[in-house]
């Protein structure tokens, strides 16, 4: 639910604006995620001590990530999310030039660090989507999160050129691809200062607001969205911090890997422009279940084969499983808590989501890093750990469909 629980032209032009804002920031702050992804992964594997931990650096963006949510949504709860997304790029751009630091010192515990400080940012990104609903008529909601959410195909265009550019820009590899995600994420305070969302009501209202939290972890529709959110998120991430050094192993290029991952992106955030409008006529739970039948397919497309066009495929395919089944799963939160429980809700599903993005992550990386086979072996182990998921997500909607209407 929206801080304006009224729908007027004030409150629409408020939530357009802080939309407008989001959509900014996602496009120019986003970028890094992707650059992240691109490189993090052959970076770790330069100067890891042991293959096995060569993803360990994009695992720590995760964790990063899940470690952020709760303070990050506390944060929010008492002093804005304008001052909240402000400190996370802050960090953020702290944590890169950490990273860039272990590069140029061949120091992978340091570089490690850095990356996990990049969590914050991702872990402010994931609240966009919660801050486009905000100010946002209920009748909107589905869309200003999906609006928000397509911000991302700019990132899209922009992060894996900056990458592929940056890449051997110096003469320590990826070095100034880190430096260039400190100058993004500088960016950020100016952008955030644009943004008109008031201060949660939690904050003015005391704690005592709201259902407890083991009701709210009681409900029905809560359980399933953070079930069908992390599932979509965490999967998606399980393939594709593998992709660059399943490419790698196959005898691709950095550039090839870029391509591939800017595809998938595009199919991460291109149908957001039109993934509110399909909430909103068929319902968020069956806009899941296609993302989930989506993601398998993109699993399937993936076990086919290792040339670059089965790459290409299922990295779109996987893009936009997630696309459908994360902003799907958003819409089916936010329509089970009230304004007062916001804070609270938002945090523990977003440290539940990208804990298991991290747990995803790192199972990753020891399957495609420690199986002593070769890269195509590891590939397809990757690809076949999502049926398990896949089949807990789809059961838990189910389980939610066939209860009576009134207890979900």
């Amino acid at each position: 639910m929206s801080v304006l629980a009224t729908d007027t032209p004030d409150s629409r032009r408020l939530a357009w604006a802080n939309v407008g804002v989001l959509v900014l920031a996602q496009a120019i702050l986003g970028a890094q995620l992707s650059m992240v992804f691109i490189t993090a992964g052959l970076a770790g594997a330069m100067i890891a001590p042991n293959p096995c931990f060569a993803t360990l650096p994009v695992s720590m963006v995760m964790l990063g990530s899940a470690i952020s949510a709760r303070f990050l949504s506390g944060f929010m709860a008492r002093h804005g999310r304008r001052a909240g997304f402000t400190v996370a790029s802050l960090v953020a751009a702290l944590g890169a030039g950490i990273a860039f630091a272990g590069l140029e010192r061949g120091n992978f515990a340091l570089f490690t660090l850095g990356c996990t400080l990049i969590g914050a940012q991702m872990s402010a990104q994931g609240f966009y989507r919660f801050a486009a609903a905000d100010t946002a008529p209920e009748a909107l909601q589905p869309k200003m999160i999906s609006f928000v959410q397509a911000g991302g195909l700019v990132s899209a265009l922009i992060g894996p050129k900056l990458a592929t550019m940056t890449a051997e820009a110096s003469a320590i590899p990826f070095a100034m691809t880190f430096a260039a995600i400190i100058g993004l994420n500088l960016l950020g305070p100016f952008i955030y200062a644009m943004l008109r969302i008031p201060v949660l009501p939690q904050s003015r209202g005391g704690a005592g607001k709201g259902r407890s939290l083991s009701q709210i972890l009681r409900s029905p529709g809560i359980v399933v969205a953070m079930i069908c959110g992390t599932v979509s998120y965490a999967l998606m991430n399980l393939v594709m911090t593998s992709t660059p050094l399943a490419m790698a192993g196959c005898g691709f290029a950095v550039a090839d890997a870029s391509g591939v991952t800017q595809a998938h992106m595009i199919a991460m955030f291109g149908p957001a422009f039109f993934t509110g409008h399909l909430i909103a006529r068929f319902g968020a739970e069956r806009i899941v279940t296609v993302g989930l039948v989506i993601l398998a397919g993109a699993g399937a497309v993936a076990l086919s084969g290792v040339e670059l066009d089965h790459f290409y495929l299922a990295l779109i395919l996987l893009g936009l499983g997630w696309n459908f089944g994360f902003i799907g799963s958003t819409a089916m939160l936010t329509a089970q808590h009230t304004p007062e429980e916001r804070g609270r809700v938002q945090g523990i599903n977003d440290a539940i989501v990208f804990g298991g993005v991290f747990l995803a992550s790192l199972s990753s990386g020891a399957l495609m890093g420690c199986g002593g086979g070769t890269a195509q072996q590891g590939w397809s182990a990757v690809n076949l750990m999502m049926l398990p998921f896949l089949t807990l997500a789809g059961g838990a909607l189910i389980w939610m469909a066939l209860r009576p209407r009134e207890t979900r």
